[in-house]
C-alpha cells in the first residue's frame, strides 16, 4: 500500500507563504484611503437647566455640513445630548470614541467640557471647545485641546473695559454695584477672574459685594432680598437664560430697580427664552460678549441657511451660540482638510496650526497659541433692544447708541 504524502513543506515554500500572507494583510492597509469624510460628535446639553443655550448651539450644528460644503468642506456629525450633566457628558465622550468619531466639539458647559477633555486626552482624540470659559481648560497642559472662545479673564477684562465704555458714552455715574453669579464651575471662574483683575481695573465705582446662587434653584428671592438691602447701583451678573429669568422677576416683584443689569461675560440675557418669558421687562439689559460681524461673507452665509431650517426661531437672537457652534465645526474642518488624516496626532497638529481669516465672529484671524487657546478674541456691547440683542459699542459695529439708567419696570408696557 503507497504511503500518504506526508512530506514537510520546504523552507522557500514556507517563506513565500509567509511573504504571501503578510502581502495580504499589508495590502488592505496600503491600499485603504483616508475617509473622504470627517466624523464629529457634537456634544451640547440640549436638555436639562442648561437646554435653551444647548439647543440654541444645536442649531448652528445642524446647519453647519451645509455651509462647509459651500467652503469645500465635508463633516459627518454625531449629535449627542449631554442632558446638562457632567457624568453624562463624560460617559457619551467615552461612547462616541468607541463608535468611531474622530473629533469632538463641545460642549457649552465648562463642568462638562473638562470632564470631555480628560477623556479625549486619554484617547488622543482631538477637542475643539465651542463655548466654555473655565481657565483650567488651557492650563492644565492638555494637548489634544485647543478652544475658540475667551477665557473666564479674557471675558471679564473686555466686560470691564466695555462697562467703562458704556457709562463713558450714557453719561451715568454709578457709585456701586453688586456682582451676582452661578455657583457653577464658569460662574466661580468668573468669580475669581472678578475677585483678582476689578481692583485694578480703574472702575468708577465701588464693588460692595459678590452673591453666589444655585442655577437649579426655584427662584432667586433671598439673593434679590441681599441685592435690595446693598441697593447697588449696578447689578453685575453671570447667569443662564432660565436664572436670568428669575432674577428679573423677583426684581419686579420685591420692586428694586437699579440703573443698569450688566453681564461682563455671560450668556442668558440674550436668549429666546428670556424674550419670550419678560416680554419688555428683557429690554435694556447689557451683555458684553464676543459676538457675529453682520459683514463677514461666512455670517451671512450662515445666517441664510439658518432661517429656511428654523423658521421659529431668529439668527440675531442665536448667532452667539450659533456663530461659535459653526467655527468650532469649521476648525475640525479646515484642518481634516489640511491633513488628509482621521488620526488623532496629525489631526491635532492640523488643528493647532490653524489660521482661519474668514469666519463669522467678530476679531482678528483664529489662531491657537502653546496652550491652545485663541487669545484674540474680542467683546462687543450688546444691548437688549424691542427683544433683539444689538450692538451698541464699539461704535464702528454699532446700529444703535446705548440707553442708560435702565427705564423704570412699570413703565414697559
Amino acid at each position: 500500500m503507497p504511503k500518504p504524502n506526508c512530506a514537510h513543506p520546504r523552507r522557500r515554500d514556507i517563506l513565500a507563504g509567509a511573504a504571501a500572507a503578510s502581502a495580504a494583510v499589508a495590502a488592505p492597509a496600503l491600499l485603504r484611503a483616508q475617509p473622504s469624510t470627517l466624523k464629529v460628535a457634537v456634544l451640547l446639553p440640549r436638555s436639562g437647566y442648561l437646554a435653551p443655550s444647548g439647543q440654541s448651539c444645536h442649531r448652528g450644528a445642524v446647519i453647519a455640513p451645509q455651509v462647509l460644503a459651500q467652503y469645500g468642506y465635508r463633516v459627518e456629525l454625531i449629535h449627542i445630548d449631554t442632558e446638562s450633566s457632567v457624568d453624562v457628558a463624560r460617559n457619551q465622550t467615552e461612547r462616541a470614541i468607541n463608535e468611531g468619531a474622530h473629533c469632538i466639539v463641545g460642549a457649552f458647559d465648562s463642568g462638562a467640557t473638562l470632564a470631555m477633555a480628560q477623556v479625549c486626552e486619554q484617547r488622543k482624540v482631538p477637542l475643539v471647545v465651542n463655548i466654555a470659559g473655565a481657565p483650567q481648560l488651557t492650563e492644565q497642559g492638555l494637548k489634544y485641546l485647543v478652544r475658540n472662545f475667551p477665557t473666564g479673564g479674557q471675558l471679564v477684562v473686555n466686560g470691564l473695559t466695555l462697562i467703562k465704555d458704556v457709562l463713558a458714552a450714557t453719561r451715568l455715574a454709578p457709585k456701586t454695584a453688586v456682582f451676582l453669579h452661578a455657583n457653577d464651575t464658569f460662574g466661580t471662574a468668573q468669580r475669581a477672574a472678578m475677585d483678582r483683575l476689578f481692583p485694578g481695573a480703574g472702575m468708577p465705582f465701588t464693588l460692595v459685594d459678590s452673591i453666589a446662587y444655585d442655577p437649579t434653584a426655584q427662584d432667586l428671592s433671598v439673593e434679590v432680598t441681599k441685592i435690595k438691602a446693598r441697593n447697588p447701583d449696578i447689578v453685575l451678573v453671570v447667569t443662564r437664560s432660565s436664572d436670568a429669568i428669575k432674577l428679573v422677576r423677583d426684581m419686579v416683584r420685591q420692586r428694586f430697580q437699579p440703573q443698569a443689569i450688566i453681564s461682563p461675560g455671560s450668556p442668558g440675557l440674550y436668549d429666546e427664552e428670556f424674550y419670550q418669558a419678560l416680554g419688555p421687562l428683557a429690554d435694556y439689559h447689557i451683555c458684553n460678549l464676543p459676538w457675529a460681524d453682520p459683514k463677514a461673507p461666512m455670517a451671512q452665509a450662515l445666517e441664510a441657511a439658518f432661517r429656511p431650517a428654523h423658521p421659529s426661531f431668529r439668527f440675531v437672537v442665536d448667532s452667539f451660540n450659533v456663530g461659535f457652534t459653526f467655527e468650532a465645526l469649521l476648525i475640525a474642518a479646515a484642518a481634516f482638510k489640511r491633513a488628509g488624516a482621521t488620526e488623532g496626532a496629525p489631526l491635532m497638529q492640523a488643528i493647532r496650526d490653524t489660521s482661519i481669516s474668514d469666519h463669522v465672529m467678530i476679531g482678528p484671524p483664529i489662531r491657537f497659541d502653546e496652550k491652545g487657546q485663541n487669545p484674540g478674541i474680542p467683546s462687543a456691547c450688546v444691548q437688549n433692544r424691542n427683544r433683539i440683542p444689538t450692538v451698541v459699542l464699539p461704535a464702528e459695529l454699532a446700529t444703535m447708541t446705548p440707553v442708560l439708567p435702565e427705564p423704570p419696570w412699570q413703565g414697559r408696557g
